[in-house]
């Protein structure tokens, strides 16, 4: 049994194809799974909780509270336990909640507490399915780093024909038995990672920072920890966040403070990223009250801030993977070589703000990887979900695996 030991969630919205979800839930069982479903208000329209309790040994969830028992079903105790979440069928409203949080049913709050791979399979009419929103929809739980079914052609319940049929169960069960059988390839590794921007402080109100937004830094971290890494994550000021379980996150303001740890952290790391866009400069005199506004100029007196890259590059060992990342504006290639020769960094990661799409406060990334043998390959534009991929896959490359 291909599944055996292995928790399943699987998720039922209001499709027509919900009968095709019966006729999965028993290949996922035959297989060895232990599978609980869950099943919005309107799937219940489609198929009974009777039939899937019966097929599952399981009751049913599909409120969050017991019948005036003062009982509720916990969400983040299902994203927990679960190795994949299998929503099947998928309907459009229920792929727009879960790009939008709109979390105002078990299955898309049980999605947003998951820990754990999301397969979703749409169903639904052609029409629907190729609705700019659905497709843009669709684009964001790629960019979550969810796997998306891709629907068939053929009749469907409108008398139409078409793409938007759900896949069929048995070509499903092959996705989710390959889906948990991949190999995690950094597991007892640990990697320290850097994220975000530093704040220089000027005075109590005013500092010199950056437009980073940590979400390279992020998702980078997210991947490492997906592959079985443990992940020391030195976050700068940031808006994101993360809740795995796999990373821990050190908060950083400033340079010096991301030097630190960033130091301290390296000495039981296998390997680090660079991600940080770290302050190059820190004033060399800090004002311990509000300068005010004044008719002579400010001339504020900025030193270097300590290259953290270069300490790890100083300090590390054979054993051990370090890499950088370059925003450039001019001369890309060249001055990301110099870089990570000067840095002793066994690969770095290539960004040019000329590249549309790439850069600070966006959600895709353009990348191109240099190694220490001047192997160069570029990527196309992608989510920096997506990025990440690519860049741990190169990290296993070189030696880490």
């Amino acid at each position: 049994m291909r599944l055996e030991g292995k928790n399943i969630i699987l998720g039922i919205t209001g499709s027509i194809a919900a009968y095709k979800a019966a006729m999965l839930l028993r290949l996922l069982i035959k297989e060895g799974a232990e599978v609980q479903v869950v099943i919005t208000p309107a799937g219940k329209e489609f198929i009974t909780p009777v039939t899937l309790s019966a097929l599952s040994n399981k009751p049913v969830v599909s409120e969050f509270f017991g019948a005036n028992d003062g009982s509720w079903n916990s969400h983040v105790d299902l994203g927990l336990w679960a190795d994949i979440m299998l929503i099947a069928p998928a309907t459009a409203t229920t792929i727009g909640k879960m790009a939008n949080g709109i979390a105002d049913n078990m299955l898309v709050t049980t999605y947003l507490s998951a820990k754990c791979p999301v397969l979703v399979a749409p169903a639904m009419d052609l029409d629907m399915f190729a609705h700019p929103s659905t497709q843009r929809n669709i684009s964001i739980l790629k960019e979550y780093g969810n796997s998306i079914v891709e629907p068939g052609e053929g009749e469907l319940a409108s008398g139409l024909s078409g793409k938007g049929r759900m896949e069929e169960p048995e070509k499903i069960l092959e996705i989710v038995v390959e889906q948990l059988s991949r190999k995690k390839k950094l597991l007892n590794k640990t990697v320290l990672v850097t994220a975000g921007p530093t704040y220089e402080k000027i005075d109590p109100v005013r500092f010199i920072g950056n437009h980073s937004s940590g979400k390279m830094g992020y998702a980078i971290a997210e991947e490492l920890a997906k592959q079985g890494a443990q992940v020391t994550l030195v976050s700068g000021p940031v808006s994101v966040s993360t809740n795995n379980r796999n990373i821990n996150v050190v908060k950083v303001v400033s340079a010096q403070e991301m030097y630190a740890a960033s130091i301290s952290a390296f000495k039981n790391c296998d390997a680090a990223v660079m991600c940080a866009a770290v302050a190059d400069f820190t004033p060399v005199k800090t004002e311990d009250q509000k300068t005010k506004r004044g008719k002579e100029n400010w001339n504020i007196e900025l030193e270097p801030t300590k290259d953290i890259a270069a300490e790890l590059g100083r300090v590390k060992t054979k054993k051990q993977v370090l890499v950088g990342f370059a925003l450039e504006t001019n001369d890309e290639v060249a001055n990301a070589q110099k870089k990570l020769l000067k840095k002793n960094l066994d690969f770095i990661v290539l960004n040019s703000l000329n590249d549309k799409g790439a850069g600070f406060g966006v959600d895709t990334n353009k990348i191109t990887i240099v190694d220490r043998n001047n192997n160069q390959k570029v990527f196309e534009l992608k989510s920096k979900v997506e990025v990440a991929k690519d860049i741990v896959e190169k990290i296993v490359e070189v030696g880490l695996e």
